[in-house]
């Protein structure tokens, strides 16, 4: 897994906020719903490491549903994978289509960071 999308992902979610509570009931740091967190086999959805776990393996999920096209992941990863088929793209609703620009800018900004991170000082 990409972790610069890890942290994109993150950052729109929760802006890293363990303890981040969505209107419609999503929680931590990946704001996991109730049904995907007991799919995961998660128990305490504000542990940052079980949430982090549980929604690195629904996005892997997601990857291999839609054959690694990370804008349909997202997609699916906001409005669920069964819309995003439905919709055979990204849905057409603003929260989705926002979510998804938002997650790819991150992911940008995070993959060139780390590349900074990982390449200064190096000659």
């Amino acid at each position: 897994m990409d972790p610069a999308l890890i942290e994109a992902v993150i950052q729109v979610e929760s802006a890293f906020n363990p303890n981040a509570v969505s209107k419609r009931g999503a929680t931590g740091l990946m704001q996991l719903m109730k049904a995907t967190a007991s799919q995961y086999q998660v128990k305490d959805r504000f542990n940052p490491r079980e949430n982090i776990f549980a929604g690195v393996k629904h996005l892997r999920y997601l990857l291999n549903r839609f054959d690694g096209q990370i804008p349909l992941v997202l997609a699916a990863y906001n409005a669920g994978a069964t819309t995003v088929e439905k919709h055979r793209g990204i849905p057409p609703y603003p929260e989705t289509q926002r979510y998804v620009t938002k997650v790819l800018g991150y992911h940008e900004h995070f993959q060139r960071t780390a590349f900074a991170k990982t390449t200064f000082g190096r000659r």
